[in-house]
């Protein structure tokens, strides 16, 4: 009997390590080939690991552009766009779940619609808005279209589902301690929501850290790219690619949502369980 479950067992990791090779084999090519020279990187036959590692990309990276300047913007854009969209999707998810007010349903099937449009259909008006206010060429753009438009709507309905599996009972003892809307949602909802709040900050995150159209459209100057759009400018004075120090680049772009989703990896599954997305 164990030994039939042994089995079985082996074969469950020998088919998650075969699925996992497509994800895995990409990155782990990009970070060994960031040491590799030139030349070696498109070498027949094609080499995993280098013949002789070298690490002058990764400080060419930060030689030809300043990309520390860039990593910074990326990081800190980052984490504000999570910070706004955890506070206003957490006050619309409990909303959205606690508080009955008339059109409730329909008003949510229209914050949903949100996800069904294209950033694309929205880029040109949205740049015309951000000109007329002379917030071309600066960081704000990229903060309020990101907190307030696909990830806010995903986070909303994560947090609303969340909230809608909390025991009512939990509300009412607030509410005869004598606490409020606010209250209740501040001392009761937010510490009990913190697995659902680590799915959140983690798309929210990734969302934020991988935009490109967005600030290919509303940033010029150098100094204010953010990684996505500083990766396509490592090019030689004839055009062409730079494929070591781009790969050393991108290898380091990997870094922060690594760390992110480490940190929050337990809270992530259990919030993306509690909020009906799973399977």
């Amino acid at each position: 009997m164990r030994s039939d479950w042994l089995v079985r067992r082996a074969v469950w990791y020998v088919a998650l390590v075969v699925l996992c090779l497509p994800f895995v084999v990409p990155t782990l090519w990009m970070v060994t080939s960031s040491f590799k020279p030139l030349r070696e990187i498109f070498a027949t036959p094609p080499t995993l690991f280098a013949r002789n590692p070298v690490v002058g990309a990764y400080s060419e990276a930060f030689d030809f552009q300043p990309f520390g300047r860039q990593y910074f913007n990326s990081v800190y854009i980052a984490v504000v766009v999570t910070v706004i969209v955890l506070l206003v999707s957490s006050l619309a998810g409990y909303a959205f779940a606690r508080i009955r007010f008339p059109g409730r349903n329909v008003l949510f099937v229209v914050v949903l619609t949100g996800l069904l449009v294209p950033s694309e259909t929205t880029i040109v008006p949205l740049f015309q808005m951000f000109k007329r206010a002379g917030m071309i060429n600066t960081h704000w753009p990229l903060i309020l279209v990101t907190s307030f438009a696909g990830p806010c709507v995903l986070a909303t309905f994560i947090m609303r589902q969340f909230f809608i599996a909390l025991p009512l009972e939990l509300e009412e003892a607030a509410r005869l301690d004598g606490l409020g809307r606010v209250a209740t949602w501040w001392r009761i909802g937010v510490p009990l929501s913190k697995p659902a709040a680590s799915a959140v900050a983690i798309l929210t995150f990734m969302s934020s850290w991988n935009l490109y159209l967005e600030p290919t459209v509303y940033i010029t100057t150098p100094e204010l790219f953010t990684l996505p759009q500083a990766l396509t400018r490592f090019t030689d004075a004839y055009g062409g690619n730079m494929w070591n120090v781009q790969l050393a680049g991108a290898s380091l772009t990997v870094v922060p949502v690594l760390l992110v989703f480490v940190l929050a990896q337990r809270q992530f599954v259990e919030g993306i369980a509690h909020s009906g997305l799973k399977g």
